[in-house]
């Protein structure tokens, strides 16, 4: 190795240190209530899951079918999410994929709860998007697994955070979906909502957010599709569902194909489902 190699080489910063330090501080300080935070989170998904379970599993089949045709006015959506909800019963999947749906719902909404209005907020602040994108871009490169370690750390084992794993993963999604549909605003709409005198909040409400609904829409549905690649991701922290069937098949070798197979198809057919049932405003109701 060339001597300016061997110097940067042997000088290694200590950022893993540093960092390992920041948490340590953090855990020492807000350990307490960060746990709190993560059993209360636990209690509401458990209570969810459960008040869900206790339904019989063909009912609640009919039931989300019966809300597919309502979202989109479909007779074949309904019948085919009816079908695939009786494929996960029929694999022994049924609890599984009744959890994952719980966090997956949670996270997407979660992420849209706070990625809507910072996206709103930085549409209308170029300058304060310009400091917001390197966060997103930093956020959207880090690998998924690279998140589990603070957030065990910081929260232990669970449900609970895996859930919050999953929204601090998707969030950016959320945040730059929002930005494109409010950017992409043809001005000549705002332009005539303003002609006619509309405030501030009237031009939000009635004319911007109306026009960028099927890009927010668009970034709905990759909130869930991308909640449900990390909550399979986050089973590897505790979070249950159908990731920890994978885990477990993929620790059983070629002894776990099967139940590989059979979690997998699950997980397809519920990102299917929820993929379907949530094109609303690119294609929605009739």
């Amino acid at each position: 190795m060339d001597p300016v190699s061997s110097l940067v080489a042997n000088n290694k910063i200590p950022v893993g240190p540093w960092g390992k330090s920041f948490f340590d501080a953090l855990v020492g300080s807000l350990g307490t209530v960060l746990r709190a935070i993560s059993a209360g989170l636990e209690g509401v998904l458990d209570w969810i899951v459960d008040i869900l379970l206790w339904i019989p599993p063909v009912g609640l089949a009919l039931l989300i079918a019966l809300l597919a045709w309502y979202l989109q006015r479909s007779r074949s959506l309904a019948f085919w999410v009816f079908v695939g909800l009786l494929f996960t019963i029929n694999q022994g999947m049924w609890k599984q994929t009744v959890a994952t749906l719980v966090l997956v719902v949670a996270a997407a909404a979660l992420s849209m709860t706070i990625g809507l209005p910072i996206g709103i907020w930085v549409a209308h602040k170029p300058k304060a998007y310009r400091i917001v994108q390197p966060i997103l871009d930093f956020m959207q490169t880090m690998p998924t697994f690279v998140y589990l370690i603070p957030i065990l750390a910081l929260f232990g084992l669970g449900a609970a955070p895996g859930l919050i794993v999953t929204v601090i993963f998707v969030i950016p999604t959320a945040v730059r979906m929002t930005h494109l549909g409010m950017t992409s605003i043809p001005k000549s709409i705002v332009e005539a909502g303003e002609a006619f005198g509309a405030t501030k909040r009237q031009l939000l409400w009635k004319v911007e957010l109306p026009a960028a609904l099927p890009t927010i829409m668009s970034g709905l549905t990759q909130c869930i599709m991308l909640s449900l690649s990390m909550v399979v991701v986050a089973a590897l922290i505790g979070a249950g569902g159908l990731g920890t069937e994978i885990v477990r098949a993929l620790n059983a070798g070629p002894r776990g194909i099967p139940l590989g197979i059979e979690a997998g198809l699950a997980i397809v057919v519920l990102a299917i489902v929820l993929d379907r049932m949530t094109r609303i405003g690119v294609g929605g109701k009739k």
